[in-house]
């Protein structure tokens, strides 16, 4: 058995800014032992450390899909030590990577689904994987309508908007970005807060699937939304990321109720999650 504190090494290969404010940025690594690339088997919606020496760890989502190969992915906003560190670090440094973690979307439940996206801000790293995943040839036919809202509080601060526009010209997913505001006079999307425009691109809950990952704000006010629509609540699933420490349920700090996020989770179903104290 290997030891479950020991990160792969890997390098970092493309660096690309994300938002305007340059706070977020998305890293792409490549194992330096194509070994370690074999074992990094993931699914969409799982996360990993990433471990810088001399500064510690942080758990984020992993933004690629197995799909795409030779590297993984990671978006980081730069909010604390570690993460501040790694945006100091250029292509071609090495640190670690230690995952991947957690359990994933309900991917067997979903085949033959109509699936709703609903991601805010920061927070669209697994469902940028899921999406990149759903779409794969092989994978789409698995998967009827597919419908994604996603939305920041401006242009400047969208993740991936080469890949939303790319996903726009698509005819095979229904795509609606939105912002809670701009003065930009060309802006050609919605206006509006996520669950005012989930309220009015979602019209049916009927063989439907939802995902939910964005700030605790965001998923307050679009989950009555949901359920509004008729979607029963097996069927409305989240992603408690953000209470994730050390990814493998030693620390404590991630438990709610009997459950440890990083292990049981960090999916939940909203059934599954109104069986725990409402900490989340």
């Amino acid at each position: 058995m290997e030891n479950p504190y020991l990160p792969y090494p890997v390098r970092i290969d493309n660096i690309t800014i994300e938002t305007e404010d340059k706070n977020i940025k998305t890293f792409r690594f490549v194992f330096l032992n194509s070994e370690d690339e074999q074992k990094f088997f993931y699914t969409p919606g799982q996360f990993a450390e990433l471990s810088v020496p001399g500064k510690g760890e942080i758990p984020i989502g992993i933004a690629s899909s197995p799909t795409e190969k030779g590297f993984v992915a990671f978006t980081v906003n730069k909010v604390g030590l570690v993460s501040k560190h790694l945006h100091s670090m250029k292509e071609g440094d090495v640190m670690g990577i230690r995952g991947p973690l957690g359990n994933w979307y309900p991917w067997e439940k979903m085949q033959g689904k109509n699936i709703v996206i609903i991601g805010g801000g920061f927070a669209f790293t697994t469902l940028r994987s899921s999406i990149v995943y759903m779409i794969q040839p092989e994978n789409r036919p698995r998967f009827e309508d597919i419908s994604v809202i996603y939305g920041a509080r401006n242009p400047g601060l969208l993740l991936y908007r080469d890949k939303l526009a790319e996903w726009g010209k698509r005819d095979d997913i229904n795509m609606h970005i939105t912002v809670d505001g701009t003065d930009d006079s060309e802006w050609k999307y919605n206006v509006g807060f996520v669950p005012t425009i989930a309220k009015e691109k979602i019209t049916s809950s009927e063989n439907a699937i939802a995902i939910i990952c964005g700030p605790p704000i965001m998923i307050k006010f679009t989950q009555p939304v949901l359920e509004e629509l008729g979607f029963p609540p097996e069927r409305i699933i989240l992603s408690l990321e953000m209470r994730m420490k050390c990814g493998i349920g030693i620390c404590g700090h991630c438990n709610i109720g009997y459950q440890y996020v990083c292990k049981d989770g960090p999916v939940f179903s909203l059934a599954q999650l109104r069986l725990l104290p409402e900490e989340y």
